[in-house]
């Protein structure tokens, strides 16, 4: 059985092409400079925090620091370029610890490299459009057909480029 993870919540607002061929072992990620800054940034940005931060691994998601004290999951980016695709990945990541029995749960959404933190919380209508989301994913990885191309400009910086437009004209 096939379940929604963080990552294909953020492909989701991304580009569901990729979202499908992520979910569909199709990947290039490893291949990506900006997935390596991104977990560079991670891991050398925090090396202060102490031992009640830790990393969690919980239905498909991997929350980078979690502080079980105060019920606050922290998510790192690299960038705020494509930050409604990083507070939904957060709030979705809040919605799994509320399905398992952890509430009153918050996270911080941090940008290091701008020195910038947001407060993210989730409410009943957030509840409600991931229960959507997580049908729609659902239903768009478990088809057999790829969605297609997206056309846009942030595709070209995409770690999946190469592979979606190897056989079509300069746009």
């Amino acid at each position: 059985m096939r379940h929604v993870t963080g990552t294909l919540i953020a492909y989701y607002f991304y580009c569901k092409r990729r979202m499908w061929l992520h979910a569909n072992e199709i990947r290039f990620e490893d291949n990506s400079e900006d997935v390596a800054m991104g977990k560079l940034i991670e891991e050398t940005t925090y090396q202060e925090r102490n031992d009640n931060y830790e990393q969690i691994e919980l239905e498909g998601i991997k929350i980078d620091f979690y502080d079980p004290k105060n019920r606050i999951i922290h998510e790192t980016k690299k960038s705020p370029k494509f930050e409604e695709t990083h507070v939904w990945q957060l709030k979705y990541y809040i919605y799994v610890f509320l399905k398992n029995g952890i509430e009153d749960v918050k996270g911080i959404l941090e940008y290091p490299t701008e020195r910038r933190r947001k407060m993210i919380e989730l409410n009943e209508k957030d509840k409600a459009v991931i229960e959507n989301l997580s049908k729609e994913i659902l239903m768009t990885i478990s088809s057999e057909e790829c969605p297609g191309l997206l056309s846009s400009l942030k595709c070209k910086n995409c770690s999946y480029y190469e592979f979606c437009y190897a056989n079509e004209e300069e746009y």
